[in-house]
């Protein structure tokens, strides 16, 4: 498809097909959470959280930046969070035997995704306002990070709460 050819979004478009990915993406990498192999989660994990920012990035019509993104997605999630420490730590105790592996199904595909989630909207959010690779400052943007970190748990825990109601 040529520059002449391109399909131009509307803004509130754009913001549906960046929620739909998001949404999609966070359920893609709580799935990898449930990899039973420590460290090899969280590497399928953190290059499905650099191909969705990647995603953002191109639905927003933000110009690439070489290895910027995996840069920016290790400094945010990674930059002293706690909720990485606790995916990290998340990922070990499935070495651990016979306890290890039912404590790493049981919490690894939550953190994983809430963490996707608040990362996607994060990116979603700064591109929204004309942000670009180069300007993203994920020390600024870790307050807000964890923000929404806790917010996408929130909506996890409810919807878990609901889940066996709807059944």
């Amino acid at each position: 498809m040529s520059d002449s050819e391109k399909v131009v979004l509307s803004p509130a478009e754009i913001d549906a097909k960046a929620q739909r990915l998001i949404k999609n993406t966070a359920w893609g990498s709580a799935g990898l959470g449930l990899v039973p192999v420590p460290i090899v989660d969280l590497v399928a994990i953190g290059g499905l959280q650099v191909w969705l920012v990647r995603e953002l990035a191109k639905l927003h019509g933000v110009p690439m930046a070489g290895n910027r993104i995996k840069t920016l997605v290790s400094a945010l999630v990674g930059g002293g969070a706690p909720s990485l420490i606790t995916s990290g730590t998340v990922s070990l105790f499935k070495a651990i035997p016979l306890v290890g592996p039912v404590l790493g199904l049981a919490l690894a595909p939550s953190l994983s995704g809430v963490s996707t989630m608040a990362l996607g909207r994060v990116f979603h959010a700064h591109f929204k306002t004309g942000g670009t690779l180069l300007d993203f400052d994920a020390d600024k943007m870790r307050a807000f990070y964890e923000a929404e970190l806790a917010k996408a748990k929130e909506e996890t825990e409810e919807a878990q709460k609901a889940e066996p109601a709807a059944a």
